[in-house]
């Protein structure tokens, strides 16, 4: 897709959706966690960069050089490297936002070219990032903002190696990471049992054949925001959390990070100072 066609579909975008009010990621909870951000690996920056400003997120750098887009309570980061894969068959099957006008978001995609997965409505469904990664994007009319981030939703598979089950994945988000317990949701054919982390919903559903781990593919990892961060790791490494990458201060970025991996494959990075951006 040609960067012209970009540019009219951002002004489309512009006259379509209200524009969304840009403040700090939600308050943390009683562990000190928020959400953070996405991290994708995308073929073309430029382009990823305006595919999302279309949708209504305010491009950034972080530290200067990390390229981001910013919605209401997250980050999405990009990086340049080719996805191993998309998400579906991964153990984030995909992410979602909410939205107040759902023809207009179906709208933008369209002029956007991208694959779409409507609903019977045709007011929302699933939606596709060049690049691989799945959205589903509701229609929430009520709300005020005009797309705010709502989920990561897990596709946890059952029977696991180890007999590990999507209620022992459940568990280990409460124990890690202060995860409470949130209302299920779906259709009946699709019913899931979601936690609740300040910023986003975490959806569980069964899967029943085996995922792969997230590195590498279209979504690379997710993020959160943890105060008081090398505290916090220095707690979950006396409780057993191996870190693939310790507490590190990044003073050129304004960050400091740690890097984990779920037992489920799920990548994931902790920051502390996201939230200043």
């Amino acid at each position: 897709m040609t960067m012209k066609r970009f540019a009219r579909v951002i002004g489309l975008a512009g006259s379509l959706l209200p524009a969304p009010a840009l403040g700090q990621l939600a308050p943390a909870n009683v562990a000190g966690v928020t959400m953070g951000h996405v991290h994708l690996n995308v073929r073309d920056i430029e382009a990823s960069k305006a595919f999302w400003s279309a949708l209504g997120g305010t491009p950034l750098k972080i530290g200067g050089t990390l390229e981001a887009v910013k919605f209401p309570g997250v980050m999405i980061i990009l990086r340049r490297a080719e996805p191993a894969r998309p998400t579906q068959g991964s153990i984030v099957d995909h992410v979602g936002f909410l939205v107040k006008d759902g023809a207009a978001s179906v709208s933008i995609f369209k002029g956007l070219g991208t694959k779409m997965e409507l609903t019977a409505s045709g007011r929302g469904g699933f939606f596709y990032t060049p690049d691989g990664l799945r959205l589903e994007m509701p229609e929430r009319p009520m709300q005020e903002k005009g797309i705010v981030f709502d989920q990561i939703h897990f596709f946890v598979p059952e029977p696991a190696p180890g007999g590990k089950t999507m209620a022992d994945m459940q568990e280990w988000y409460a124990k890690v990471f202060g995860a409470t317990p949130g209302q299920p949701g779906g259709t009946p054919a699709t019913l899931y049992e979601a936690k609740i982390l300040p910023g986003v919903n975490l959806g569980y559903s069964k899967n029943p054949t085996p995922v792969v781990a997230t590195r590498g593919g279209a979504l690379d990892h997710i993020g959160f925001e943890v105060k008081n961060l090398e505290a916090f790791c220095k707690k979950l490494e006396a409780a057993g959390i191996k870190f693939d990458m310790p507490y590190t201060k990044r003073p050129e970025l304004g960050l400091a990070i740690a890097f984990m991996t779920d037992p489920w494959g799920t990548y994931i990075e902790l920051t502390e100072g996201l939230d200043k951006f």
